[in-house]
């Protein structure tokens, strides 16, 4: 069973632009690493002592590519920093896997090539990175692409708008799908797609893509249409991994594992994956550390109940 935590490298995946109307500092892409160290170090010992094996890592902009190195940010790692920091990860008992997030809404990581999407040297650029990753994890079981929130609502503080919608869409996520499978890794999506298309996201999405659907309210009554999404993937052979997150309140992540426990196959139940969707950094220590206590609790509720 994978009890997996998310954490960021690099967040430049909210916002391509200073929107200080916002008050949300963190959300602006900015041109250096938010990244601590100490809390990092920190952090790896506490999911050790607390059940955590798997560590999903949102590279972005922080990694210095060697397909890509325009990409990087100040201060961001070099590929030997980041396969000494993943030695580091596996000596602890924890899996790592890569994500790079290819929404639309969230790839200001991209830098320029996040307005030439859908274009030829899009494509080029994303099968770079995709085959470079998977060879700096060393052939990771899975590869996240993230996928989520490609909407005009999600953009509407963007400086630069750009959706792909009906095939379009579909075109670019199974061309990302090959790109990772022909590269030996299973391909990993967050599945809120299916929230507003379900019928089609049910119709055309491959069986082989592991499935994150997330939830991060209180009350676990389908009515909500992403708590229903857990059930409608389950019902249709979708192997999954329930996202959870103290994002907006304590009792989530235990309320998921409780749900799906409760609701879902047991063989198509891959595991669980929570996160706090705040930067690495040092003024958000408690909350990570809040987030991977969740999951802790959670995993003993499981087990023993």
């Amino acid at each position: 069973m994978i009890w997996a935590y998310l954490l960021h490298l690099g967040y430049n995946m909210w916002l391509d632009r200073e929107a200080p109307e916002l008050g949300r500092p963190d959300i602006s892409s900015k041109p250096y690493l938010r990244f601590d160290e100490n809390l990092w170090n920190d952090l790896l010992q506490h999911m050790a002592r607390s059940g955590v094996n798997m560590l999903v890592m949102d590279l972005g902009e922080g990694v210095r590519y060697a397909s890509h190195p325009e990409l990087a940010v100040e201060g961001a790692w070099p590929p030997e920093k980041l396969r000494s920091e993943l030695a580091k990860v596996r000596q602890l008992g924890i899996e790592p896997i890569p994500k790079l997030n290819f929404s639309a809404t969230h790839d200001a990581w991209l830098g320029t090539y996040s307005r030439m999407v859908s274009t030829p040297t899009y494509y080029s650029v994303c099968r770079d990175l995709i085959g470079e990753v998977i060879e700096l994890f060393d052939g990771p079981r899975f590869f996240h692409l993230g996928m989520d929130e490609e909407t005009a609502e999600h953009q509407r503080h963007h400086a630069y708008v750009v959706i792909r919608q009906h095939d379009l869409w579909w075109d670019d996520l199974l061309f990302l799908v090959d790109e990772v499978e022909k590269n030996g890794a299973r391909a990993w999506i967050w599945s809120d797609y299916v929230w507003h298309n379900r019928d089609l996201f049910l119709e055309r999405m491959p069986k082989s893509v592991v499935q994150s659907n997330w939830y991060y309210g209180a009350e676990f009554d389908p009515k909500h249409t992403p708590v229903q999404a857990y059930l409608d993937l389950d019902e249709h052979g979708f192997e999954q991994i329930p996202t959870g997150s103290n994002w907006s309140c304590d009792t989530n992540f235990e309320g998921t594992v409780r749900f799906a426990k409760e609701r879902l196959q047991p063989g198509r139940l891959l595991g669980f994956l929570q996160t706090v969707w705040h930067p690495t950094t040092e003024n958000y220590r408690q909350k990570h550390f809040d987030a991977v206590d969740q999951l802790a609790k959670a995993k003993g509720k499981y087990y023993s109940a």
